[in-house]
């Protein structure tokens, strides 16, 4: 019997062997090649197209919509805190293709995306003391359950066949609640610690609401020199223009060379040139404005405002108590080390107990409505105590604090160094103005004493190009400079926190 299993099993194994070397089918070296080939080398599979369900993307833009206007009046909030109020109903639309300063910085507090973002990471912190109080909210359990039971029999032999075996079933809905009473204020320390973290996000909030101002000021006037710079090589070619009209007609009754013409010509082209890139660049400056606010349509508009010319009134040291008052960055750092000093307290009162209240139903039995019970009480409990665990938690929480309280007075160095550094900036620029202008009268005059020289034909045309050129220079050294006094009384906000006075003092 033996014999015949053994061949049967030794039949079936080569049956089988059989069958799989049948079915397998080899490609030729050739076609793998081309499939290779054929495989298309990607960093990641595309992914497959979805049907796009209009009703939800609606809901969605809608959902959208409504956080949107509800940051941006957040954040209308807190611009007013600092800066004259604004109106929330402004539109660029309703503009009339035309925009000042003060309309681009309103639109910004209430489109750009920064903004938004930082508002809407605030409330994420607002959640969390909500979530730590929530341990004082009761806890809710329900369920059902069915179970069959069989006795298990450990008897044998005849005595085990007299008893009868029995099933019994269980159906028991039950509804049970606990409640925490008093945990030691470990609730309260974890709350308050929350508290001060979700204030250090609104400073940080209120940060990339003066981060945006700045740079929209500063895109701003970029844009309005930007416009300037046009205006300068505009007025050159025309001067250039001009004077290649007199050096032909100096030419054409032979008072002047050949050469006169060439060089005007060729004077007139590079200032043409310039000019072309003058232009590039105000296109460039407008896209740039229109990002700083966040509304890409805003690159068509123009502009209502120039540079500032009034003397800022400034002081460092009411601008070093300023900023120790208003700088939002050094205030998120207090209010970072504030929640780590809770948080020190927290980990030490994890040694206490809790005490809480439970409570529970049940109805059910043998059959749903077979019987009933509850409980209900109070325990005094220790959950999950590891003291070598709470001990070093303690130890990182006062490693952490001592961490943000070094980082808080890094922070206060920092603004120190940089209020006195943009202070420095805006009394540079500011000396620099009175020297720009001067040397732009000089050359102003320079330039129209060259050129009534060329009209007489005293001068000659090397002599009238380096006056325009000098005069050129000139104005865009002085518009250059103001354009920086401006940026760094821009600047001087920022690291304070805080707008700054204008005088009545023409620069």
């Amino acid at each position: 019997m033996k014999k015949i299993l053994n061949a049967i099993l030794i039949a079936s194994i080569i049956t089988a062997g059989g069958s799989i070397a049948f079915a397998k089918k080899v490609k030729p070296a050739d076609e793998n090649l081309v499939a290779k080939k054929d495989k298309e080398i990607r960093i990641i599979e595309p992914e497959k197209e979805v049907k796009v369900n209009q009703k939800k993307e609606i809901k969605k833009l809608n959902s959208n919509q409504k956080t949107k206007a509800k940051s941006s009046k957040e954040a209308e909030g807190m611009y007013e805190t600092k800066f004259p109020a604004i109106n929330s109903q402004i539109s660029y639309t309703d503009l009339g293709g035309e925009v000042s300063l003060e309309d681009c910085i309103k639109l910004a507090i209430t489109h750009h995306p920064a903004i938004m973002s930082a508002i809407s990471n605030s409330e994420i912190y607002k959640s969390r003391v909500g979530q730590a109080w929530s341990n004082y909210f009761p806890t809710l359990s329900a369920g059902v359950s069915y179970s069959r039971n069989d006795m298990l029999m450990t008897m044998g032999g005849n005595f085990s066949r007299m008893m009868v075996q029995k099933y019994n079933m269980f159906y028991v809905p039950t509804l049970s609640a606990n409640m925490l009473l008093f945990d030691f204020g470990k609730t309260k320390a974890m709350a308050d610690s929350a508290k001060k973290t979700y204030e250090s996000s609104r400073f940080d909030a209120e940060t990339s609401i003066e981060n945006v101002i700045y740079n929209v000021k500063v895109a701003y006037y970029n844009m309005v020199f930007a416009k300037i710079q046009k205006e300068v090589y505009e007025n050159t070619v025309s001067d250039y223009e001009l004077q290649l009209k007199q050096a032909r007609a100096y030419y054409d009754i032979g008072k002047k060379a050949k050469i006169d013409v060439t060089y005007a010509e060729y004077n007139l082209g590079k200032a043409k040139l310039n000019l072309i890139k003058a232009k590039n660049t105000q296109e460039l400056a407008a896209v740039q404005l229109a990002n700083a606010v966040g509304i890409p349509e805003l690159a068509e508009v123009m502009l209502k405002d120039g540079l500032n010319s009034k003397e800022y009134d400034v002081n460092f040291t009411e601008l070093i108590k300023l900023a120790e008052s208003s700088r939002p960055s050094l205030l998120a750092a207090k209010k970072r080390m504030d929640a780590a000093e809770l948080n020190v307290r927290s980990a030490k009162r994890a040694f206490t107990p809790d005490i809480g209240a439970f409570g529970s139903y049940q109805y059910g039995g043998r059959e749903i409505d077979a019987d009933y019970g509850y409980q209900f009480g109070v325990q005094l409990q220790y959950s999950n105590l590891n003291l070598m665990l709470l001990k070093k938690q303690v130890e990182e929480a006062n490693a952490t604090y001592k961490k943000y309280v070094a980082d808080y007075e890094q922070e206060r160095q920092n603004v120190y160094l940089d209020v006195k550094s943009a202070y420095i900036n805006l009394m540079n620029s500011h000396d620099s103005i009175a020297v720009s202008k001067l040397g732009l009268q000089q050359a102003k005059e320079q330039q129209y004493q060259a050129f009534r020289r060329y009209q007489e034909g005293l001068g000659d045309a090397i002599e009238f190009k380096d006056s325009e050129n000098t005069y050129l220079n000139a104005q865009l050294d002085y518009y250059s400079t103001l354009l920086q006094y401006n940026i760094n009384a821009a600047e001087v906000e920022r690291v304070i926190g805080a707008p700054i006075k204008e005088s009545d003092k023409e620069l």
